[in-house]
């Protein structure tokens, strides 16, 4: 019971922790995105616009074993920052999960700006606002967007494997989450502490999903 206890707490301050440094990173960029206009008569405008979006989207969609090699490679001895000995460490778990929820916070924030963001910005400046009084007004306008990217950002960090799995190591007590721990007791073929841990697993993402349909729902009765 103490095991599954640490494996649920240390699965939820890995995630918990990338996600709001994520949200402190992302948010600030997908809102500066999201009101800044690319548009324009030129072709190279246009084909910048085109670029900055792609590449959030490819971003998004980052392979997590890619993201932990990466990460691992950065990390080790021989790496260049295998200096800060972080290797195996919920802070190397938490930098590999950073790096995946920066872009899916972007992603979703910078959709959601864009799509109020020529209205509200055009009456807001006609009123005398400021750019800063803009942003401000604009994230207000879209809190159910930042929160629905936020949100799926958690849901995606807690269910992950690949990444921290190189770069935590799974090391029991230390860097062992849920989605590990699951893969380890069943090539154990410790069946029923899988099956517990995937229980667990199931209720977050339940409650993470659940928390979305209702900021959804609410976001459209609002409207």
């Amino acid at each position: 019971m103490d095991e599954i206890l640490n494996i649920t707490l240390l699965s939820l301050r890995v995630s918990g922790t990338s996600v709001i440094i994520g949200a402190l990173i992302g948010i600030p960029i997908g809102t500066y995105l999201g009101m800044k206009e690319f548009r324009g008569k030129f072709a190279f405008i246009r084909f910048f616009n085109i670029m900055v979006k792609s590449i959030v989207n490819t971003f998004m969609g980052l392979p997590p074993v890619v993201v932990g090699l990466v990460v691992y490679l950065a990390l080790a001895p021989t790496g260049p920052f295998g200096w800060l000995n972080l290797l195996y460490t919920p802070s190397a778990m938490i930098i590999t999960q950073l790096i995946e929820v920066i872009p899916i916070i972007i992603g979703i924030t910078m959709s959601s700006v864009s799509s109020i963001e020529k209205t509200i910005k055009e009456r807001a400046l006609s009123l005398g606002a400021s750019q800063l009084q803009t942003m401000f007004l604009i994230l207000r306008e879209t809190k159910i967007g930042i929160l629905t990217a936020i949100i799926t950002a958690f849901g995606a960090a807690i269910s992950e494997v690949g990444g921290i799995i190189i770069t935590g190591g799974n090391i029991r007590w230390l860097t062992r989450t849920l989605t590990t721990a699951i893969v380890v007791e069943t090539e154990l073929g410790n069946f029923s502490m899988a099956l517990t841990l995937g229980a667990i697993l199931l209720t977050i993402a339940f409650i993470i999903n659940l928390s979305l349909t209702i900021i959804q729902l609410r976001g459209m009765k609002s409207k």
